[in-house]
């Protein structure tokens, strides 16, 4: 009997295909190894310190954690729908959406600063403690990836901006969105784990 070789389609070897390029999912897997040990660090800490981590969480701002919840999700949201439009040719559409997401993804630097400012001011630093010591280490450890994700959305809009990416060709803008995303999941586990379940 002989077997036919079935050929896809071009849109069904999109739908199949991974997002972004290869490289950029070496940086993601190599951001998620490093927060793995991150977190394992927190649990290991956590363990034999459970009252400190349950004091230094009731210290924190939860409004400022809260914000920057919001401000990462929103932001994914606007750089996943600029995604969308370029695939669908709207080049007006998805430079909106990227600079929307930018002005909101700078929201964070701004937030984690004040966030910071409100800290210092009622007494906690890296030295108030295990948990804090802790809190600051990864915080600060996600706004540095933050920032370079920052970076690349200013490098990608520069890039849409002079027609770099098109319906055929939007390999630069998915992997932006790929990283961001990846930083906005990194940041949802941080977030309880500091100012919710401590």
């Amino acid at each position: 009997m002989n077997t036919a070789t079935l050929e896809l389609t071009p849109s069904e070897t999109a739908g199949r295909r991974i997002p972004g390029n290869k490289g950029i999912w070496v940086g993601i897997t190599c951001e998620f190894v490093e927060f793995a040990v991150l977190f394992a660090v927190y649990f290991i800490a956590r363990a034999h310190f459970p009252e400190a981590f349950h004091e230094g969480a009731q210290r924190l701002n939860i409004l400022a954690g809260t914000g920057i919840t919001l401000l990462m999700i929103t932001s994914s949201y606007c750089i996943a729908c600029s995604v969308n439009a370029i695939r669908q040719n709207k080049h007006r559409s998805a430079v909106i959406w990227l600079i929307a997401g930018l002005v909101i993804a700078l929201g964070y630097p701004v937030v984690k600063i004040l966030e910071i400012s409100w800290n210092l001011a009622h007494g906690i630093n890296g030295e108030s403690g295990i948990f804090f010591t802790v809190y600051y280490y990864l915080t600060f450890n996600h706004l540095v990836h933050a920032t370079w994700g920052i970076l690349g959305i200013l490098w990608v809009l520069a890039r849409l901006l002079f027609h770099g990416y098109t319906a055929d060709d939007y390999v630069g803008l998915e992997a932006l969105a790929s990283y961001w995303h990846a930083t906005d999941i990194i940041w949802l586990v941080i977030f309880p784990f500091f100012y919710v379940l401590a």
